[in-house]
């Protein structure tokens, strides 16, 4: 934006052929965009056609443009959420923007009432993303679960079990899921290493008790080698059973994919049920060799 249309913006009506973005006072983003003339329906139609039909900007600009005042009304509804009402603002005009290119004129709705769920799924992803350092909801039900938990929840101590059971009824999931998210949305983020300003006396980070064993070779070392020792047992326990037995194990429970009880039955022209009887006799067979025993035959 130039200086000159900068100042046209400020002081007086902000022109319809200019894109506005949040930068500087947030207040003044707001009072310019108020500023904006409104569109009739009639207008709003023959841009959206114009911008349908031949792809054209100044018409999409227009369209934008006449609707940012919308995005500063659905960014205010979430200034609970701790987070710069000038980021939600910019997250809702990229969501205006998808809006007004996925708009179609000939299904007989206003624009606004179409571009309202662009503008707050934006917005919803960049608070689930910036309210924590670590994500607290990944999936599409825990998204929905964490907004209608944040508005459902009318006081500041936990949910009594009657009150989660009330909750969990309305937005149509489990009490355990609500209880889950609750505790997600009661936690704090803890930085790994104490403040730089902080007391070291006084100071109480993770880094200070939590231990890092990937960097304890003695302990590597010990699990390889006790790993290695557990898979020699095993092999000499598997030759130890009798041929029949072995394959049976090794097609039950050692290879990709997995022999039925019914395939080994024809193979061996046995029942299922004596395929499952020498099954089970070789397991045991193995466990009493691995834990010192002698296997007979």
């Amino acid at each position: 934006m130039s200086d000159s249309a900068a100042t046209d913006a400020t002081q007086g009506e902000a022109s319809p052929g200019m894109m506005l973005a949040p930068v500087g006072s947030i207040e003044s983003y707001v009072k310019t965009v108020n500023r904006v003339p409104m569109l009739d329906a009639d207008d709003e139609l023959a841009l959206a056609r114009r911008l349908r039909d031949y792809n054209d900007l100044d018409a999409a600009r227009r369209l934008v443009m006449s609707h940012l005042r919308l995005v500063v009304s659905v960014a205010r509804g979430y200034s609970g959420y701790g987070l710069p009402l000038s980021d939600l603002v910019q997250e809702g005009n990229i969501g205006l923007m998808k809006a007004v290119k996925h708009f179609d004129p000939e299904v007989g709705v206003r624009l606004a009432a179409f571009a309202v769920h662009w503008i707050k799924a934006e917005i919803h992803d960049y608070v689930i993303k910036n309210w924590r350092v670590v994500k607290i909801a990944t999936t599409k039900a825990q998204r929905k679960l964490f907004f209608k938990l944040r508005q459902s929840k009318s006081h500041l101590g936990w949910f009594s079990d009657e009150e989660r059971r009330m909750v969990a009824d309305d937005l149509g999931v489990t009490s355990r899921d609500v209880a889950e998210m609750e505790t997600r949305l009661s936690g704090q983020d803890i930085g790994f290493d104490p403040d730089v300003d902080a007391d070291e006396d006084s100071s109480f980070a993770p880094s200070a008790y939590l231990e890092d064993k990937g960097s304890d070779f003695a302990h590597n070392f010990e699990v390889r080698d006790f790993e290695h020792h557990e898979h020699v047992r095993l092999a000499q326990a598997l030759e130890a059973l009798d041929d029949r037995s072995r394959d049976i194990v090794r097609r039950r429970w050692l290879t990709e994919p997995k022999a039925t009880l019914q395939e080994l039955s024809s193979q061996y022209k046995v029942s299922v049920e004596r395929i499952r009887q020498i099954e089970s006799s070789a397991l045991a067979k193995i466990k009493a060799h691995m834990q010192g025993q002698t296997i007979d035959r």
